[in-house]
């Protein structure tokens, strides 16, 4: 009996052999010793394993082929077992009854006592708790192979000799085994449902409809990325969690349950991610744990369990000696001299038009006499400077059409006359050919300046304006000249060329294009030449005056040995198809073989395939002339299946089995095997069914059953006569192989290329390779060529090719030909969706790894659900029968692959347009989650480190405590009575006093003209103003709440005081936007009503548009509190200003919108307010004498202290340019600057990026309006968040023609709980004189790698992973720091990443809220450390960051300490245990192409979601996915799960222009993005 490990096999273990009963064991071995094979090896290239006594012997193949190889899909472990002779079974871990009671049946059955059926029946029942059934696989294929006895198995035999003698092929070998075993893969399948890509309708050619299943619900699915289920969002719970809502969305979006829209499109799909991800990964990522931040990337270890070769090491193989034959030419060119003399009326070459009709004959005669004529023009007619141009060895290019043969080989024997050596080249159709670049490279490193071409194909050149040809991008100058008759001229009677023996020299150089796309020259010398014709004509027994179809490129490889040079040696008649005829009529050479009655046709399995699509149009032709079908790429995969097919129409056609004769070539070593034809002496042609697992560790194991991953080859026949073959392993040192075990072929031979052209170094590794046995030993003094042929010698020493080096992918420790996963492909409903012969794969490189990519051209009637089906189907194939991951599929529109001279897909180009994004695809699969293995352990926390611990470590390690100061302001004197006011609304009326006419504020216009200016009485008068109004007309009291909705102003900064001297609390509130009132309104409102104002106070047109119809579409206007319009108030007098009881009254409220997208008010008090301006003043040295330029939005934070409060605290000037008016006047605020020659100016990330971006070409046009930023001592970009470095480097350097000092730019850093932390002012005031002020912000580099686990190393510029990060500004006067650990709250060494508190005067004292939780808030501004000092009260920022000591002191001499921001806790992302910052996700992504204009990432279930704008054509697209999840996976090691492509300007970014990553993860979930694409990775 034998079992075989297929669909049904129980689950792999290890073998358990010893368990199985002895008569059970005796009895598959026997079964396995009687198995047919369709391979046997000769005993001396195989160790038989000992016969034991009492059993039959096996056979030599047992060792390569006993016992099933195993399933596809069986662990190793188990087709080990199975080809060890043993059942599948016995890697299944039965019970001993289970295993006696089987033993007992498999004796009954033996001996009759049973019948079949009631066998398996009791069988199937025994087993059925340990082989769970596979659903939907065909019943036929699950079932065991049941022949027990020996009768049927020496039936197989005999019917196998049988064939064998009769030469007609098994059944079993026919082309559709592949495809039934696609078929049969496909059907396990057929369960899985993979969320299919969305697309925008502009980008469909057919719309298609799409269905969805929404999940059940909505919980998080377990964590599909890690195995550690986790949180995704370290969230802390914010006040007013009412998202503020974006741009661009509709409000419904707050009505989403736990952040996900109910019955999003895009929920359910991402759901179908998951349930297709929750599968596990095939190598299954082990659980490791170490805590260090050195993220080892897996190394695949080589599993014990796969297959070894266990032959012995093979021997060089010698094929027959070259025959002496009588008057053999000395050379080739002898050859034609005899020919052209003796015999010039006959044929040599038959040209055909485009309709197959012959349109010339060259005899040899007239080849002779016009290589002649060339040959005396080229050395004695081409002249520059008087000088001959050529001289002989120089090297010549030859540019001919596939369509001109005859004019080649005039020009190719002129040239050997001339004893020049020609270079034949494609002609290059357009400046932009794919590998045209590649081809003028090698013609300038071959010397090359003449070009010999034809008058048609030179008309048909591009050409400059002069007339003359182009030069092609990359190519050398060259001369171009026409060969056609009329240049030609007569040698003169005295001149006569040499006709040398064949010598060393060079003969001519061959092009070959490599897997990476570089173009190299294969030299050939006279010799080698010579001898290869000599070994063709003895392998295919080419006879005088006979005729030889020619189908291939007569230019190179095959189509030139056998059509151009072992043609004339043997006076042969040639008649070459043109490929474009081929185009036209598929069935053309077999016509020509018909009419000319050719002896010989040498093809590719192309065209055999194209002629049985075209044959049923013909009747009449007749293929019996044929004595050789020479199939020039038999050594391909799929070669088999068109040589099977072609010989099953054809046969009725008189062709004969043993015509067909496959070939295996290379460029380096020309003709490695052929087959020969019985009467040439050739042996039977023999076959192999290899198993695709064994060969994908380079062993051979005979596969009988397993029809799912087979490889059936055909041999490419024995080695050339004259040559040596031996089988090396590919990589290393050139050691043999044994004999079952897949290697490079080389030959040894005087018929092989000789050298690389101009390229030693890698001549020497291929073209004299040395060989060794196991021991070391040279098995030849003789250097041997690699071909570059992947394969093995088989029974009768013929040679097997399973692949080419070019197209071998490691992948994981294991190799894989991309053609035959190219035929695997093809196998799954080939002819429906895509062009059979436009598949390319390749692999690329990422994450240490090689990534198999497919593409293919899509028909154009295909829909998008049939593409994306057949996509999902060809990975589930190659992943069944490969058993290896395709990491990318792409389809492409018909027609766009770059395509090699002769048909066919220019592999090495599409590969290059596939990673620089320029494939353009209409469909895309990614699946990084099924390939990517290799990933970093997942880090896993330590457990619980106590805060004392870790003081202690870090004290041990000699790091210190992370904490920071900045002056004591107790000690600092101002020379200024401001200090004695508490109240600001004090210090007002006390300047009004003092200075009445001291100008405070100038606000300009967008023409850069000031529309509006206050002095200190002015402001004082306006302000009482308000205040009257807000008691009279308001009936305010105090204490009571006011919405300030005003436009950036002077309007704006006078009710803030007036509601100071009425004792109300004043909130500023940006106004809504009268274009885009649905989104900015309800933002609005939700301020208003939080913060619980009692009245609005606004201009006359904004009060009109709180009330107007578009605004009851947004709001409910009904429910709005008392609106006044202060545009006309009455003139009357306060009667007294409001005085606070305590300092520690609350002043305003602050309200702003994370960029988490929670809206959160903070509590201001007197105290705080004025002790923040003072910090300002001291820091920034703020005079009444100075003048600063604010650029910023006026509503909350910095901006809003910097415009409303400092100036009346400092007495300075503020020249206020609201951000706004940029948009119409971009060079508004530099104006302003220069204009009014000010030191110290402020603004916002957004204000720099406009001015970089609007102002990058216009710096000469402001030189010339006389802008000069030379006064600029320091620009502080006013930010809560990490510096942009790059952007306030490019800013300097764009403005550095303006005068704008390069230490200028400076960040500061505040945040909600502290809107003034660090200000970095560079020197200014008494001690710039002295040249001391504040150091220079400080940059530095950390391992962006330990950032992920919260560490912080330092490493030099440009070290790989290196991050700059640059100080955020110098800590305030007054203000302390302290890193703190996010989960234990105890105090952090300087080396840790951490949350950044801060404990100042100036804190605001806690958030305000309607909802009363302040509870959950409590510790944001009343923190204390766990350990250590535990008696400071800190706020916590809710950012990460890191401080640092530097060398720099500051003006008092002291160590400047740096503090460092990293990022917003809330927006970090926790993946695999670590936690990554978006931006630097975000900054990668942005560099991946050039068409990525933003980009925002987020999480969600667990699947990293990247969103990028395209700034492009949409046909760019879909390049972004494989582009953006390369180099997520590369620089983050992390898998990318959904990528939508947006246009430009959907990432949502708020007025400090930061993003809003939260409200596009809610746009996204909710389906609101109209996205042009969305990619879900599988």
């Amino acid at each position: 009996m034998r079992q075989r490990a297929g669909p049904t096999a129980a689950r792999p273990g290890p073998p358990r052999a010893r368990a199985v009963c002895p008569r059970l064991r005796r009895r598959l071995r026997g079964a396995g010793a009687r198995r047919p094979l369709p391979l046997f090896f000769p005993p001396t290239l195989l160790p038989s394993p000992p016969a034991r006594p009492g059993t039959a012997p096996a056979p030599p193949a047992a060792a390569l082929g006993g016992g099933s190889a195993g399933s596809a899909r069986c662990s190793p472990a188990r087709a080990m077992a199975a080809e060890r002779g043993g059942c599948a079974l016995e890697a299944v871990p039965l019970p001993p009854e289970v295993r006696e009671s089987l033993a007992e049946l498999e004796l009954e059955l033996s001996e009759g006592d049973i019948t079949q059926k009631g066998y398996e029946k009791k069988r199937a029942k025994l087993l059925a708790r340990y082989i769970p059934l596979i659903q939907g696989v065909d019943p036929s294929l699950q079932a065991e192979n049941r022949v027990p006895g020996s009768s049927q198995a020496t039936a197989a035999v005999s019917k196998q000799q049988k064939s064998r003698s009769t030469n007609s092929r098994d059944e079993r070998f026919r082309s559709d085994v592949h495809t039934e075993a696609v078929q049969a893969a496909l059907a396990k399948y057929k369960e899985r449902k993979m969320p299919m890509p969305s697309k925008r309708r502009s980008v469909l050619v057919h719309s298609s409809v799409e269905t969805y299943t929404p999940p059940e619900n909505h919980c998080a699915p377990p964590d599909v990325t890690t195995g550690l289920v986790e949180h995704l969002y370290h969230e802390r719970p914010q006040v007013a969690s009412v998202r503020g809502v974006p741009r661009g969305y509709n409000s419904s979006i707050l009505e989403t349950a736990d952040g996900v829209p109910v019955n999003s499109r895009v929920s359910s799909k991402i759901q179908q991610l998951l349930n297709t991800l929750k599968r596990p990964k095939r190598p299954p990522l082990k659980e490791f744990f170490v805590d260090d931040f050195e993220e080892l990337l897996e190394v695949q270890q080589p599993d014990p369990n796969q297959p070894k070769p266990e032959g012995n090491q093979m021997n060089v193989l010698k094929g027959e000696p070259l025959g002496v034959v009588t008057n053999w030419p000395p050379s080739l060119l002898a050859a034609l001299q005899r020919w052209g003399t003796t015999q010039p009326k006959a044929p040599c070459l038959t040209a055909l038009d485009t309709t197959g009709k012959a349109i010339y004959t060259l005899t040899y005669g007239k080849l002779w006499s016009r290589s002649l004529k060339l040959a005396y023009t080229l050395l004695n007619k081409l002249t520059t400077k008087n000088e001959p141009l050529l001289k002989p060895g120089d090297r010549v290019a030859l540019v001919f059409p596939n369509s001109d043969p005859v004019m080649f080989m005039v020009a190719f024997y002129g040239c050997l006359l001339a004893e020049l050596i020609p270079v034949p080249i494609e002609v290059p159709l357009t400046r932009k050919d794919a590998g045209s670049q590649q081809i003028g490279f090698l013609l300038g490193s071959c010397g090359v300046t003449l070009a010999l071409t034809t008058d048609a194909c030179q008309k048909g050149l591009p050409k400059a304006q002069t007339g003359e040809v182009v030069t092609f991008k990359g190519w050398p100058r060259l001369v171009w000249f026409v060969i056609d008759g009329k240049h030609l001229a007569k040698p003169t009677k005295d001149w006569h060329p040499q006709v040398r023996d064949a010598s060393a020299e060079i003969a001519y150089i061959e092009y070959k294009t490599s897997k990476e796309g570089s173009t190299v020259g294969i030299t050939v010398s006279h010799a080698s030449m010579l001898a290869h014709c000599h070994a063709l004509t003895q392998a295919c027994g080419y006879s005088e005056a006979e005729t030889l179809t020619n189908v291939l490129d007569f230019k190179r490889e095959a189509g030139l040995w056998h059509g151009v040079l072992t043609s004339v040696m043997n006076r042969m008649h040639v008649i070459s198809i043109p490929y474009a005829l081929m185009k036209v009529n598929p069935l053309s050479w077999i016509q020509k073989v018909c009419s000319y009655k050719a002896r010989v046709a040498v093809v590719k399995s192309r065209d055999m395939h194209w002629s049985l699509l075209a044959q049923r149009d013909q009747r009449d032709v007749s293929l019996s002339s044929l004595r050789m079908l020479i199939v020039a790429d038999g050594a391909n995969p799929w070669s088999i299946s068109s040589c099977d097919a072609f010989l099953n129409v054809f046969q009725s056609r008189g062709l004969r089995p043993e015509v067909i004769c496959p070939c295996a070539s290379s460029s380096e070593a020309l003709t490695v095997a052929i087959r020969r034809p019985p009467e040439l002496g050739g042996p039977p042609p023999g076959k192999a069914v290899l198993s695709m697992n064994c060969l994908s560790f380079g062993v051979i194991r005979v596969d009988t059953e397993e029809k799912l991953s087979v490889l059936t080859v055909q041999d490419v026949g024995q080695i050339m006569p004259g040559a040596s073959v031996c089988v090396v392993k590919v990589d290393g040192t050139p050691y043999l192989c044994k004999a079952d075990e897949v290697g490079e072929i080389c030959v040894n031979s005087g018929a092989t290329g000789i050298a690389y052209f101009g390229l030693l170094g890698i001549t020497k590794n291929v073209f004299e390779a040395i060989p060794v046995t196991a021991a070391g030993v040279p098995v030849s003094d003789q250097p041997f060529t690699r071909t570059g042929l992947l394969g093995f010698v088989g029974p009768d020493y013929l040679v097997f090719v399973v692949g080419k080096l070019d197209g071998l992918m490691m992948v994981s420790g294991r190799r894989h030909n991309a053609d035959d996963v190219v035929a695997t492909a093809l196998a799954v409903e080939p002819m429906k969706f895509v062009y059979r012969g436009r598949i390319a794969v390749f692999s690329v490189p990422v994450l240490h790894d090689d990534r198999i990519v497919l593409v293919a051209e899509q028909r154009p009637d295909a829909s998008e659900e049939d593409s994306f089906q057949w996509m999902s189907r060809v990975l589930q194939a190659i992943d069944s029968i490969h058993q290896v991951g395709v990491y990318c599929l792409a389809l492409v529109p018909a027609n766009t692959l770059p395509k090699a001279p002769l048909g066919g897909i220019h592999i090495s180009e599409t590969k290059q347009r596939f990673l620089e994004g320029a494939l353009h695809p209409c469909n895309v699969l990614m699946c990084p989650h099924t390939c990517v293995t290799n990933l970093p352990k997942p880090r896993q926390k330590q457990p619980d480190v106590g805060p004392a611990s870790m003081i202690v470590g870090n004290l041990v390690a000699g790091k210190r405590i992370a904490q920071a100061s900045g002056r004591d302001v107790s000690q600092l004197e101002d020379n200024d009575q401001a200090r004695k006011f508490l109240y600001l609304a004090d210090v007002l009326q006390w300047r009004a006093q003092t200075t009445p006419d001291h100008p405070l504020f100038l606000l300009l216009n967008s023409k850069g003209t000031v529309a509006s200016t206050a002095s200190c009485i002015q402001l004082h008068k306006r302000a009482e103003r308000v205040a009257v109004a807000l008691l009279e007309k308001g009936r305010l009291n105090v204490g009571d709440h006011v919405a300030l909705v005003y436009p950036p102003g002077v309007d704006l900064i006078a009710t803030f005081y007036g509601c100071l001297y009425a004792g109300c609390v004043p909130i500023t509130v940006r106004p809504p936007h009268p274009q885009n009132l649905a989104t900015t309104l309800p933002t609005v409102k939700m301020i208003v009503e939080v913060s619980k104002s009692a009245c609005i106070l606004t201009t006359q047109a904004i009060m009109k548009l709180l009330k107007s119809k578009e605004a009851a579409a947004a709001v409910d206007i009904k429910t709005w509190p008392t609106i006044l319009d202060t545009d006309d108030m009455p003139k009357k007098k306060l009667a007294s200003v409001f005085r606070p009881t305590s300092p520690d009254m609350l002043a305003y409220l602050d309200f702003s919108v994370s960029t988490t997208g929670i809206l959160a008010g903070v509590k201001m008090s007197h105290a705080a307010t004025s002790a923040l301006c003072r910090s300002i003043k001291l820091q920034c040295e703020l005079y009444p004498s100075r003048q600063i330029a604010i650029c910023l939005d006026p509503y909350c934070g910095l901006g809003f202290a910097l415009w409303c409060l400092c100036s009346v605290y400092s007495g300075h000037q503020s020249i206020l340019v609201p951000p706004l008016e940029l948009e119409s006047n971009v060079s508004l605020w530099l104006s302003a600057v220069s204009q009014y020659k000010v030191r110290v100016t402020f603004c916002s990330y957004s204000v720099m990026e406009m001015c970089t971006k609007g102002l990058g070409t216009q710096t000469d046009v402001l030189r010339m309006k006389g802008v000069n930023l030379s006064c600029v001592r320091t620009c502080m970009v006013v930010a809560e968040e990490r510096p942009r470095i790059t952007l306030t480097q490019s800013f300097s350097k764009l403005f550095k023609d303006l005068g704008l000092s390069a230490r200028a730019v400076s960040t500061t850093f505040g945040c909600r709980v502290n809107v003034a932390i660090c200000l970095q002012p560079n020197r200014l005031g008494k001690l710039a004189e002295q040249g001391t002020a504040g150091p220079d912000p400080t940059t530095v580099y950390v391992d962006m790698r330990a950032l992920r686990h919260d560490r912080v190393r330092l490493v030099e510029r440009g070290s790989p992973h290196s991050l700059p990060l640059m100080e955020s500004g110098k800590i305030l006067p007054g203000v302390k720091v302290i890193i703190a650990h996010t989960e234990t709250k105890g105090p952090l060494g300087d080396s840790h990443l951490g949350e950044i508190w801060v404990s100042s005067p100036h804190n605001a004292t806690g958030y305000y809220t309607v909802y009363g939780e302040e509870a959950l808030h409590a510790d944001h501004f009343t923190a204390r450390l766990s350990f250590g000092d535990t008696q400071t009260v800190w706020a916590r920022t809710g950012y990460l960051g890191f401080l640092r000591r530097t060398e720099l002191t500051d003006a008092s001499g002291e160590r400047h300490d740096a503090l460092y921001v990293v990022g917003s806790l809330d927006e970090t992302l926790e993946l695999r245990g670590m936690r990554y910052h978006p931006i630097d996700i975000e900054t990668s992504v942005i560099r991946a192409h050039k068409s990525i204009a933003e980009c925002a990432v987020f999480t969600w279930t667990n699947l990293l979601v990247v969103v990028v704008e395209l700034e492009g054509s949409e046909q760019e697209a879909l390049d972004l996915v494989a582009l953006v999840t390369n180099v997520v996976l590369e620089e983050h090691y992390l898998i990318v799960g959904v990528v939508v492509i947006v246009d430009p300007g959907v990432i949502p970014i708020n007025s400090r222009g930061e993003k809003q990553r939260m409200h596009l993860r809610d746009g996204f979930l909710a389906d609101q993005l109209d996205p042009i694409y969305v990619a879900y990775n599988m």
